[in-house]
């Protein structure tokens, strides 16, 4: 059963905030950009109305990078730890959420995988790899 509310914070916990279900879309991003700016094969991003979400502590904290000449993509993180941090998008009135913030399930799942033209050429699915609970060997 979901909660009323969903928490979140950054890797050492200065910026925290809730977000209040029902998601808008939670979607993995595969450009080049959110890549680089993850430090990963892609991005998982929730994304809600601004209403539904709400800042608990740091907000004075969160510094931003504009990338030059992009036109929607900035990079928002804490000041402290590096941690990317939630933001309103520039276009309409939802704000985007790093899924990796969420401290608690948001039950809602990815429903798709954007820009998948420009994975990684290394990218290999999950599926395809074997799984250890900790380090292997």
């Amino acid at each position: 059963m979901p909660t009323e509310f969903i928490k979140g914070s950054c890797l050492c916990g200065s910026v925290k905030f809730e977000i209040k279900p029902p998601l808008a879309a939670f979607r993995y991003c595969n450009c080049s950009r959110c890549r680089k700016a993850s430090g990963s094969a892609h991005a998982a991003n929730v994304f809600l109305p601004q209403g539904q979400f709400a800042w608990s502590a740091g907000e004075e904290l969160i510094q931003r990078f504009n990338l030059p000449g992009a036109k929607r993509f900035a990079v928002w993180f804490c000041s402290r730890c590096g941690s990317r941090v939630p933001h309103k998008v520039r276009e309409g009135d939802n704000y985007l959420i790093p899924a990796g913030l969420l401290d608690d399930d948001p039950v809602m799942r990815p429903e798709n995988s954007i820009f998948w033209g420009s994975r990684a050429p290394w990218y290999v699915e999950p599926h395809e790899m074997p799984r250890f609970t900790e380090y292997p060997g």
